[in-house]
């Protein structure tokens, strides 16, 4: 079953910030001063970061009962790697990030290799870690003048 999720984002007067929203939800972007933003919120690619950190930790509590296991907290530390070289356009380096790494914590009674194998099915069952491992076509289907 294919289902359609949708968004929107829209650059405000004030530097580089721009609104996001979703349903009747809203997320804020910028970018830091160093790079001509006004620092008022996170950039995109910590955003990025941020949702996969996110989807796995669902991914993490919607099967833990599924897959008999059980902790009293759960976190995911998340870094990655981004020649802003690519991003300013100095050098053809790619502009997306080069890896991201992270660190699953469970507060858990469960054996180290019980929890092991269910970090690599919420690794394999995360929508967005899936996107940022095997790519998704982009297609900008319009350009419109308003």
């Amino acid at each position: 079953m294919l289902e359609t999720f949708k968004s929107k984002a829209t650059l405000l007067e004030e530097g580089l910030q721009v609104e996001t929203s979703a349903r009747n939800f809203k997320i804020m972007f910028d970018e830091p001063e160093e790079l001509g933003g006004t620092n008022a919120a996170m950039n995109p690619v910590e955003g990025v970061l941020c949702a996969l950190g996110a989807c796995q930790s669902i991914v993490a509590r919607a099967f833990a009962e599924a897959h008999d296991v059980t902790f009293e907290e759960f976190s995911i530390e998340l870094e990655g790697d981004l020649d802003l070289d690519g991003f300013m356009g100095v050098s053809d380096v790619r502009p997306g990030f080069q890896e991201i790494r992270f660190v699953m914590h469970f507060k858990s009674d469960e054996p180290q290799e019980k929890l092991e194998e269910f970090a690599k099915f919420i690794e394999a069952t995360c929508p967005v870690g899936d996107s940022l491992m095997n790519g998704v076509k982009l297609v900008c289907s319009a350009v419109k003048k308003d």
